[in-house]
């Protein structure tokens, strides 16, 4: 059973993840830049239980939120790149269970259903989500809230 999102919190699929966790009341959580440093400026303070790193590099805090998630779910609308890139790359090098999806190649009903399974099936309960920030990929956010509302809604909702 799912208990918590992280995320980097990056304008874009990070945020739109830790939104969802708010609305869904799930935990919310993950490493950030030091100085919440995100491309749109400071990281909101609303997002609670997020930690700063030592650095501003935002390949240390995508290290940190693999390594202390159950797995990790990165969306984009084709092959990762930049950041989700690196994400599936350290996903992979340290064991952990990934699943990319390219929503260039799926309904948005599809890729919550696959989720949903997905998420079962690796028993999460801590989940790290990525992927593109907004200024690459504008539609991102609300295609991943999209997505994890309907994968996380509770079955008789």
């Amino acid at each position: 059973m799912l208990e918590k999102i992280v995320s980097g919190g990056q304008s874009g699929a990070d945020r739109a993840a830790l939104d969802i966790a708010v609305e869904l009341g799930l935990a919310t959580g993950g490493w950030v830049p030091r100085g919440r440093r995100a491309e749109d400026g400071r990281i909101p303070e609303r997002y609670e239980g997020l930690r700063e790193t030592g650095s501003g590099a935002y390949a240390t805090r995508t290290e940190r939120n693999v390594r202390d998630s159950d797995a990790t779910l990165v969306f984009g609308f084709g092959s990762p790149s930049g950041g989700s890139e690196l994400t599936a790359r350290l996903a992979r090098r340290l064991g952990r269970p990934l699943l990319v999806l390219d929503l260039s190649q799926c309904t948005s009903e599809a890729a919550a259903t696959r989720v949903r399974a997905w998420l079962a099936e690796k028993e999460t309960r801590i989940l790290n989500v990525a992927g593109p920030r907004a200024s690459r990929e504008p539609a991102i956010a609300e295609a991943t809230a999209r997505i994890l509302r309907e994968a996380l809604r509770s079955p008789d909702s």
